[in-house]
């Protein structure tokens, strides 16, 4: 093997281990960058479904409550005391999700 052949080859082997390197820092922020866009889509998404589910646990029942409060007008006091302690339960359970929604939005995710 000549001493040209030898030195070409080991240059170019010494150039392709070295260019690794260099793309390491740019695929790093892109996946960065896609670690932070699906964060905001996922925070995004079960807040909206909680919502939608919320609101129609909400009107169930309170068509529920109305019904009952048509059929024993009597019992209007006790009913709405149940419906209210109901509201606030499912309305908590939306409100968590947006907690955590907000965290996913404004934090960064895994660390800096």
């Amino acid at each position: 093997m000549s001493k040209r052949t030898f030195w070409t080859t080991a240059a170019i082997l010494m150039a392709g281990a070295a260019f690794p390197l260099y793309a390491q820092e740019p695929a790093a922020a892109a996946t960065r960058n896609e670690i932070i866009k699906w964060s905001i889509i996922g925070a995004g998404f079960p807040l909206g479904i909680a919502a939608a589910f919320g609101a129609l646990g909400q009107g169930k029942a309170i068509a529920a409550a109305a019904e009952a409060i048509a059929r024993n007008p009597s019992a209007t006091g006790d009913i709405r005391g149940a419906l209210i302690l109901g509201l606030v339960l499912i309305e908590s359970l939306v409100i968590y999700v947006l907690l955590i929604s907000l965290i996913l939005f404004f934090l960064p995710p895994f660390g800096k």
